[in-house]
């Protein structure tokens, strides 16, 4: 563990105020799904992971939806490195990025479909992949016209 530290008390007090709960992101493909009748939990505690959280669970079908930021969770095509106390932040992002795949891991041992989008992809296409998991963890069929309120 590094005994680097963030590179002033602004920079972390900053960083700590940055969304990680009901991102713009996460609300627009909610309210989709809620629309189209689906019903979930948010903030889901992961089972077994202390201080761990499922942004989108349906806990009866076990579908985890986790929709990850681009700078915090390391987006091939948009994260960036912060040249300023380069090394503190590398580690930081690396930590994080070993504890989604450890998240994804635990949680697939368990049982559960993970589903991880990034911050960047509409939220329609989001929705539409979410329903199709959970109405093939459900029902064994992908949703169809006529069948949205099964």
């Amino acid at each position: 563990m590094s005994t680097a530290k963030p590179s002033s008390p602004d920079v972390s007090a900053r960083m700590s105020r940055q969304a990680s709960r009901n991102t713009a992101p996460e609300v627009a493909v909610r309210k989709l799904l809620h629309a189209s009748g689906y019903r979930y939990r948010l903030n889901e505690r992961v089972p077994g992971m202390s201080r761990r959280t499922i942004d989108i669970a349906f806990t009866r079908a076990k579908v985890a939806v986790l929709i990850d930021g681009c700078f915090w969770h390391g987006c091939p095509t948009h994260a960036t490195q912060p040249k300023a106390n380069a090394e503190w932040w590398r580690q930081k992002l690396e930590r994080n990025m070993a504890r989604d795949l450890e998240t994804t891991e635990h949680l697939t041992e368990a049982g559960w479909t993970v589903l991880r989008f990034w911050e960047h992809e509409r939220p329609a296409v989001v929705a539409e992949q979410v329903a199709a998991a959970v109405d093939r963890a459900r029902f064994g069929q992908e949703r169809r016209p006529g069948n949205e309120k099964l």
